[in-house]
């Protein structure tokens, strides 16, 4: 009877044996399963879970510093972790402790949770400027995109800077790239599709603008989409003359020196197709007299145009 009542007994004693035996199993942090964004370089900023296997106490999550460093428990240096992928982060983890005599061979994984360094800005003429985190390589459309596409006021460029991080977290800003909007949108030239990775400004500058005055039936201004327009295409926009226009037309314009200068165009013999057509530049003044008043003043024109609001602001002064 002693014998068959100490079998159970024996039978605890060796289960738990057993179970202590066991080594003790790695516990995940927290919401680790859920959070594993594409392995880019590390930088300052950038939220990183880092897990030893069998050192719960060493595992948890840690934000890069400023100057590109991370800091672990028990390590009296800190890990440098800019520019280096997941795989190579681990490695350098676990250099770190077996150099410091912490760890023998310590298995290190690590997982990115969230970027702060791969920031891309969409400004400028776009419905929705924007700033987000390349997670992921994206294109210059999608980035675009993202921004709710181009205004009506968009130029014929979009200038592209790319900023890389370099030792130390030190943010180095390379050369611009210019991207024609016609060859983006309407030739589908990969080429002009760049990819972007982070830490890129895509600026979309307005179109520079023609501003049409003077003897109009809609004194007005628009823009030029396309880098250039002509003296008949502002007409247009200005829905042609009213009657008794002089023959004679000025542009008003600002030279690259800074010094404006008055230009007399043929207006009747461009008209009437004597003459060719007079090619605008951006912010040029075109200004109609009216034939027998007299003829306003460069300065004038320029300051309530410039200054004073636009067209709009021509067409109340004069129609007072």
């Amino acid at each position: 009877m002693e014998k068959i009542g100490m079998k159970p007994y024996c039978l605890l004693i060796l289960l738990g044996t057993l179970v202590v035996a066991q080594p003790a199993q790695r516990l995940p942090l927290p919401q680790e399963a859920a959070i594993n964004l594409p392995a880019q370089p590390a930088g300052p900023g950038d939220l990183l879970l880092v897990s030893i296997y069998n050192q719960p106490a060493l595992s948890r999550t840690v934000r890069v510093s400023s100057d590109g460093f991370i800091r672990l428990p028990m390590l009296k240096h800190k890990v440098n972790a800019t520019g280096l992928l997941p795989g190579d982060l681990e490695s350098a983890i676990a250099k770190a402790y077996q150099n410091e005599g912490i760890l023998v061979d310590p298995q290190v994984t690590v997982n990115l949770a969230e970027y702060h360094s791969r920031p891309i800005q969409v400004g400028g003429a776009v419905r929705r400027p924007v700033t987000f985190q390349a997670e992921s390589p994206i294109t210059l459309l999608e980035a675009i995109n993202r921004a709710e596409g181009l205004t009506d006021l968009a130029g014929p460029e979009i200038l592209v800077t790319r900023s890389e991080l370099g030792p130390n977290g030190v943010k180095k800003t390379g050369l611009t790239q210019r991207v024609a909007v016609k060859t983006l949108l309407e030739s589908g030239d990969e080429s002009a599709n760049l990819v972007l990775r982070g830490g890129e400004e895509v600026r979309v500058p307005e179109a520079g603008r023609v501003f049409v005055v003077g003897n109009v039936k809609r004194p007005c201004q628009f823009p030029l989409k396309q880098g250039e327009a002509t003296l008949l295409q502002a007409l247009a926009y200005s829905e042609g003359l009213l009657r008794y226009s002089t023959k004679t037309a000025y542009i008003y314009r600002r030279e690259a020196n800074g010094e404006k200068s008055e230009i007399p165009v043929e207006l009747k013999k461009i008209i009437d197709r004597k003459a060719p057509d007079v090619r605008l530049q951006a912010d040029d003044i075109l200004y109609i007299p009216e034939n027998g008043k007299k003829r306003m003043s460069m300065a004038a024109i320029t300051t309530l145009v410039s200054v004073g609001g636009g067209a709009a602001a021509y067409a109340a002064v004069v129609s007072r």
